[in-house]
């Protein structure tokens, strides 16, 4: 089964992309990256922490293949990726609250989490992370809309 889910934040517009994985070892969160440039572009920088994952030869030359400068956090200083922080209690918030007492099912939630998260207003940016990313607002009806705003404020 899926023990882990990697995530990436933009810090401009707050959007979030993850993805649920077994292991969290320095090839798939190459993988991950690689499949966040082809869709995205690459970033100028990233800041990660000082876990292995992320402090390795491989990682290493997949950021000097896309011209990507890394950036490491201070250890045990949650405050230097507050982002990110952020981020991951909403989304831990919406996947707690989506589960309920089936914890086993917590993987088959983490594309409606997203959903979730992305399509919510945040008052830093002055719209959802979804139309700063895409442009224009997403496609929700209205019981959709409510349940994700429900999903994040209660």
């Amino acid at each position: 089964g899926s023990k882990y889910i990697l995530v990436a934040v933009d810090y401009l517009s707050k959007c979030i992309e993850a993805k649920v994985l077994p292991t969290n070892d320095a090839r798939v969160v190459c993988k991950f990256l690689k499949s966040l440039y082809a869709r995205f572009g690459a970033p100028r920088a990233i800041i990660s922490d000082r876990v292995t994952h992320f402090c390795n030869d491989q990682f290493a030359k997949v950021m000097l293949k896309y011209g990507v400068t890394h950036h490491l956090s201070t250890t045990y200083h949650p405050q230097t990726s507050g982002q990110v922080e952020v981020s991951n209690r909403g989304l831990k918030r919406i996947l707690e609250r989506t589960i309920g007492e089936n914890r086993a099912s917590w993987s088959d939630k983490l594309d409606d989490a997203l959903w979730a998260f992305r399509t919510t207003y945040k008052t830093p940016i002055g719209c959802t992370p979804y139309k700063l990313v895409y442009g224009k607002a997403s496609n929700l009806s209205i019981e959709l809309e409510y349940k994700a705003y429900r999903a994040l404020k209660v």
